[in-house]
C-alpha cells in the first residue's frame, strides 16, 4: 500500500508512518516542522520518502500527490502553536486540508484519514459524554474552528473518509498539554499549576494502530478515539512525578478553571469500539513512563495549548 502522511515528524504521524513501514508499505511523509523533530523520522528506509515543506502550498500538494498516487492520504498535520496566530491556523488547517481533499480528488485516491479536536464540540459540551450527534460549536479557538473547517470540506467532497475526533493523545513526542509542561518544569524544580479539568488521555501508538486499519479500510465517517473514561489532570500530574522517580512529592497548586476552559472533555467511543473492535488501552502509567523517557533522551519541547490560558496551566 502507498501512504500519504502529512505531519509525519509529528507525534501521531511519525507513529502512523513506523507501523505503515513495518508492516512493507511506501510511505511519503510531508512537514514543515513547526512542531514536528526531523528525528522522529529519519529517513533510513528505502521505503520512505521525507519532504519540508508546507501542506498550504498547492502546488507541491498536487506535485507530491499526483506523482505518488498513494492509496490512502493520513492527515495529521496541524498548526496549534500560538492560539493568537489565526493566519498560520488558517493558512495549514484551512488552506492546506483543502489543498489535500481536492488532491485526493483529482488523483483518485481511495481513502483519507483525517483527524478532528474534541474542542469542535465547544468548551461547555451539552452531553456528557459527548455522543456524535452533538453539534460542533468550534467557536472557542483559532484552531478548533480551522479543524473544523477542514473536516467540513473533507464531509463536503464525497470522499471516502474517517475522521478521529481525538481525546487527549499523549506518549513519546507529545508537546502540546500538560505532559510536556509538567515534566519540564519538574526537571527545573519549579512548581506546577493544575487545574480541576478531567480529561480522557489515550497513548498515541493506541491510535496509531487503528489508523492503520482504517487505511486498510475499516470504518468509514465519523468516529471518536477515546477510551470512554477520564480522570483528573492532576492523576496525570501525579504519574508524571511518578515516572520521574521524584521521591519528595512537590505538592502542585491547584487552580479554578478559567472561562474558556472545560470543565470535563469525555467522548462516546461507542460507535469506534462497533466498527474497529474493543481496543485494549494502554493504561495512564505506562503511557507517561514512555513519553518520560522519550523526554530524557531527546529533550522537551512546546509545551503548547491551544486555548488562551495562563502560560504552564494545565
Amino acid at each position: 500500500m502507498k501512504i500519504f502522511v502529512t505531519g509525519g515528524c509529528g507525534q501521531v504521524g511519525s507513529h502512523v508512518a513506523e507501523l505503515a513501514l513495518a508492516r512493507g508499505d511506501e510511505v511519503v511523509a510531508i512537514d514543515n516542522l513547526a512542531t514536528g523533530r526531523r528525528l522522529h523520522l529519519p529517513e533510513s528506509h528505502d521505503r520512505l520518502t521525507v519532504v519540508e515543506g508546507s501542506i498550504a502550498d498547492q502546488k507541491l500538494i498536487n506535485q507530491l500527490v499526483g506523482d505518488f498516487r498513494p492509496d490512502v492520504i493520513v492527515h495529521t498535520a496541524a498548526s496549534y502553536k500560538d492560539p493568537e496566530d489565526w493566519y498560520s491556523d488558517t493558512l495549514t488547517n484551512c488552506v492546506g486540508g483543502a489543498n489535500l481533499v481536492r488532491a485526493a480528488l483529482a488523483n483518485k485516491t481511495g481513502r483519507f484519514v483525517y483527524f478532528q479536536t474534541a474542542l469542535c464540540y465547544g468548551v461547555k459540551p451539552l452531553q456528557n459524554p459527548i455522543r456524535l450527534d452533538h453539534p460542533k460549536f468550534p467557536g472557542n479557538s483559532s484552531y478548533a474552528i480551522s479543524k473544523t473547517a477542514a473536516e467540513d470540506y473533507l464531509e463536503l467532497s464525497g470522499l471516502d473518509y474517517v475522521t478521529f475526533r481525538l481525546a487527549n493523545v499523549v506518549g513519546p513526542r507529545n508537546v502540546s498539554g500538560p505532559l510536556p509542561i509538567f515534566f519540564q518544569r519538574l526537571s527545573e524544580k519549579k512548581r506546577c499549576f493544575v487545574t480541576k479539568a478531567r480529561r480522557d488521555f489515550v497513548f498515541v501508538k493506541d491510535l496509531a494502530r487503528n489508523v492503520i486499519k482504517a487505511a486498510d479500510g475499516t470504518g468509514n465517517g465519523a468516529y471518536h478515539f477515546s477510551s470512554g473514561t477520564d480522570v483528573a489532570i492532576k492523576e496525570l500530574y501525579d504519574s508524571v512525578v511518578e515516572a520521574m522517580g521524584i521521591n519528595d512529592y512537590p505538592e502542585p497548586e491547584i487552580r479554578e478553571l478559567s472561562p474558556d476552559d472545560a470543565p470535563s472533555i469525555l467522548l462516546d467511543p461507542s460507535r469506534t469500539f462497533a466498527d474497529f473492535g474493543a481496543i485494549d488501552f494502554t493504561p495512564l502509567k505506562e503511557t507517561v513512563k514512555a513519553a518520560v523517557a522519550y523526554y530524557r533522551e531527546h529533550g522537551v519541547t512546546g509545551g503548547f495549548t491551544h486555548l488562551k490560558i495562563e502560560e504552564n496551566r494545565a
